[in-house]
């Protein structure tokens, strides 16, 4: 009995220093995650006022950029798919607007929310898609910090010492010029130096500008979560656990009080909790994390909550089996002294109890863990679907790749023809007028004949589009009514009424575009389209849907 009463207290003591970080906070979390629907709930509420704004805003479409911006930015750290619709939105709005600061405020804002959700390659899509000479001069601090978060993320992502350095180096260049464009008072500014100075390990300087932020009175809840958070790397970069876990509880509040579900804070802290021994706070952790991440649809979130998930549930279910065991142990023993000291009855009858709380406690947690498996279940579910999209894309980058290939091909011959003409032209043009012969110029000239030469580039579109499509018109007629299929004449390639359609499906859908290809008004060119539409088997959208869907050979 002495020596179990010894190893108790050494573990007590054990216990006391491993949570050796600020309980308040802990207290503190636990109450904001128990208000977590009153904060999401507020922010629906402003989101829905906001939307009733915009539909109030008339049809100026500076009101309506306006407007959409302000829901974007209410839902960008709440909830993926309606950010990334309202990006959308504000990018095709600033395209009606014919204002390239518009269009390059839209773009940036479409660039942050793919970063946020994991999409690396849309990111860079999207972000090399605006080249820097036409990005004002206030928006290239958002500019380049996108570039630089983009290096970065990629860094965390690779977690390697071989392609994240080059990483790292590449956002340190980026986030170098973003600090150009920004104040030096800027929450920005200060907050970028800092990170800048973490990244490149200097991690005194790092401090110095993270600090000075953690003490200022005006940041708001997601700036205090985002200086909390990077603060805690330096600290756990020094050895200071308690230290970085007390700021990763600050961030976590913060963020939940903001309703940003697109948070690593959670995650780090959980990871950190479980390092420590807290499995209980690190489950709670853990768990929220989970639900942010699902209902924000961060795919990299849930990547990272795959791997640290079944760590801390696997700690927890040891730490029951070792106290299951300790306690059958504890029996034994209370059963031999019964034999031997009546009195020592009470002792085993609360022994028994606790193996009985921690049965049900086993139970609970086999309980939790299935629906954990569960939902690792559907997060694999929903990566199936996701590479079964990426698959698709795949397929139409192939297409579209096949496309470019043979009209770059088609466009250089041409326009080397085209030029040999021209040469010949302006020599033969050179050589009248040195000898003086007007009138063969003027005979020359009258006989260029310009629709012949429309009609022959026409011919040769017919040509490398059939070379591309060569089941094209009967994939057409297959989609038409029997007694309305199309038949060409002899020596016909396509006609108009197949040459919309083929325009259209080599990517210009705008009517104007193909009624200046075809030298037609637009009105004709949709009277043609709902010829061809009115002899289809099938609904016009889905005619047009299937046209679209014809595969390259």
């Amino acid at each position: 009995m002495k020596k179990w009463a010894v190893s108790f207290c050494l573990l007590v003591i054990v216990l006391k220093d491993a949570y050796a970080y600020n309980d308040s906070l802990l207290t503190e979390l636990q109450t904001t995650m128990r208000k977590s629907a009153s904060y999401d709930s507020a922010s629906t509420r402003n989101i829905d006022r906001l939307k009733q704004s915009l539909r109030d805003s008339g049809t100026s479409l500076y009101s309506v950029f306006n407007w959409q911006e302000k829901i974007y930015e209410a839902y960008k750290l709440f909830n993926y798919d309606s950010a990334y619709g309202y990006a959308v939105r504000l990018v095709n709005t600033s395209r009606e607007m014919q204002d390239d600061r518009y269009r390059v405020a839209a773009r940036l804002k479409l660039s942050f929310i793919l970063l946020s959700a994991g999409l690396y390659k849309e990111t860079y899509d999207s972000l090399s898609s605006m080249a820097t000479r036409s990005v004002p001069d206030s928006l290239k601090g958002e500019y380049y910090a996108l570039w630089g978060r983009y290096y970065y993320d990629l860094a965390g992502y690779a977690n390697d010492h071989y392609h994240s350095v080059d990483y790292d180096i590449a956002g340190g260049r980026y986030i170098d010029s973003a600090l150009k464009y920004y104040s030096p008072s800027s929450f920005e500014y200060n907050y970028y130096k800092g990170l800048r100075y973490f990244k490149a390990n200097r991690t005194k300087e790092a401090s110095t500008f993270l600090e000075q932020l953690m003490n200022s009175s005006s940041l708001s809840d997601h700036q205090l979560a985002l200086t909390a958070s990077t603060l805690s790397g330096f600290y756990l970069q020094n050895g200071n656990i308690d230290k970085a876990i007390d700021l990763l509880i600050q961030a976590t509040v913060a963020d939940i009080k903001s309703s940003t579900k697109e948070n690593g804070a959670i995650f780090h802290l959980a990871e950190l909790l479980y390092k420590k021994g807290d499995i209980q706070h690190a489950v709670m952790c853990i768990e929220s994390a989970v639900a942010n991440a699902e209902f924000y649809g961060a795919r990299q979130r849930k990547v990272q909550a795959s791997s640290i998930l079944p760590l801390i549930e696997g700690e927890r279910i040891n730490g029951i089996e070792a106290q299951k065991s300790l306690l059958i142990r504890y029996a034994v023993i209370v059963t031999v002294l019964v034999l031997t000291l009546l009195v020592l009855a009470w002792i085993i009858w609360r022994q028994v109890r606790k193996l009985k709380q921690a049965q049900q406690a086993l139970t609970e947690a086999n309980h939790r863990l299935e629906e954990s498996n569960r939902r690792l279940e559907d997060l694999n579910l929903k990566l199936e679907e996701s590479n079964h999209r990426l698959e698709e894309l795949n397929e139409k980058l192939e297409d579209s790749n096949k496309i470019k290939e043979e009209y770059i091909g088609f466009f250089f011959r041409a326009d080397s023809e085209f030029y040999g003409k021209l040469d010949k032209i302006k020599s033969d043009i050179e050589k009248k007028l040195l000898e003086r012969r007007y009138d063969d110029i003027r005979f020359f000239l009258n006989k260029i004949d310009t629709r012949k030469e429309k009609e022959e580039l026409l011919h040769s579109f017919d040509i490398i589009f059939l070379k591309l499509f060569p089941n094209f018109l009967a994939e057409v007629n297959s989609l038409l009514r029997e007694e309305e299929k199309i038949k060409l004449k002899e020596g016909e390639l396509l006609i108009t009424d197949l040459r919309i359609f083929a325009l259209m499906r080599m990517g210009v859908t705008d009517p104007e575009k193909i009624a200046q290809i075809l030298e037609y008004s637009v009105k004709t060119i949709y009277s043609y389209k709902s010829r061809i539409k009115n002899k289809a088997a099938i609904p016009g959208e889905e005619f047009e849907e299937r046209i679209m869907q014809i595969k390259t050979l």
